[in-house]
Parts: C-alpha cells; structure tokens; sequence
C-alpha cells in the first residue's frame, strides 16, 4: 500500500512538471481557461506570455469573429485602436499541433514570422491553417474550461466596421477584461 501511495505521488509531481502554463482569459462573456503548450511552441508561448505578464491584453478585444472558423483578438482596444507590439516572433508551426477545434494559435500576415500579440481559437478544425510544405498558424495552446463561453462568443452578431475598415466584426464588444497566469510553473523570459 506504501509504495502505491508512493508511486501514486510519482505520477501526480510527473503530471504537474509536464503540464504547461495555465491562464485566465476573463471576458465580459464569461471566463476561459487555456492550458499553453510550451514545450512544442517555446518562443510563441514566451511571446504571449510577455503579453500576459506586461497586462496589455487587459481591456482589449476580440475584434474578428467567423462562426465556425475563428475568435481572433489582443490587438485592440474598445476603440478600435491597434495596441502596441514587442518583436515579432518566429513561426513555429511545423510543431506538430494541429489547428483544432478550442485550440489557440497566433494570428500573421502573409510574413510566416509576423506574429506578435494577435492570437485566435479555432472554433472548428481548421486543417487549411496547418503547417506543411508552406508555413502555417502557430498553435500554442488549448481552452481547457469555458466551451459554453465559446459557443455564446460564436453566436454574436457581426458586421462591417467602418473604423477597421474589416467585416466580421463582432457588433457587442467581447472585451478581454483580465488575462493572468493561473500557475507559475513556467516563467518566461
């Protein structure tokens, strides 16, 4: 019995090293849980975090929304204005993580390696985001609690924004209101 308790504790300390940076997405919709993946996507999950830690995706919004394909926000704020950006990051989309339904993954240009603080979730699989022969979105993370909030993100209504000069803007504002680490297991550099 000592040594399941012991080997039992094995497995639990084991489980907890390999698990990644946890963080809290509080929206005025609800709260999301992503679980980030800093083993397969080391420099893009660094970039987040510096995001995170700095608080500059506090107040910020999800400003792209495609039923059934993305959620994309952090790169402005409630006017609509663009937020500041660190150094863009390398592309690290031949890791092995797939675009998948409830997964994150950063937002680019045409520029394989223009990712800074823009970050989507896949509200669908999205194979065609995938890298391959051609580069393709950084997946870097996954939404381990608040499927419902993602499901209720999905139904708002969008349309075009003249100020973005974008369609597929959401027509109630999906504020970020507070983005925090919830371990600190993993410090970024």
């Amino acid at each position: 019995m000592r040594r399941l308790l012991v080997l039992l504790s094995c497995l639990l300390m084991v489980s907890h090293a390999l698990a990644g940076t946890k963080v809290e997405l509080v929206t005025n919709m609800g709260t999301l849980e992503v679980e980030l993946n800093d083993q397969d996507a080391p420099a893009t999950v660094a970039n987040f975090l510096r995001y995170v830690d700095d608080g500059s995706y506090n107040g910020s919004i999800f400003h792209r929304l495609i039923p059934e394909f993305v959620v994309q926000g952090g790169g402005f704020n409630t006017d609509y204005k663009k937020l500041p950006t660190y150094s863009s990051v390398v592309n690290e989309s031949n890791n092995g993580l797939k675009n998948q339904t409830g997964t994150l993954a950063m937002a680019r240009t045409q520029d394989p390696n223009s990712a800074t603080r823009q970050f989507y979730i896949n509200l669908n699989d999205n194979q065609s985001l995938n890298g391959g022969r051609n580069a393709g979105y950084t997946v870097f993370g996954k939404v381990t609690l608040g499927d419902d909030i993602l499901t209720k993100m999905a139904k708002v209504p969008t349309g075009m924004n003249m100020t973005l000069r974008a369609r597929d803007v959401p027509q109630q504002d999906i504020v970020l209101q507070q983005v925090r680490r919830l371990n600190d297991s993993q410090v970024s550099q």
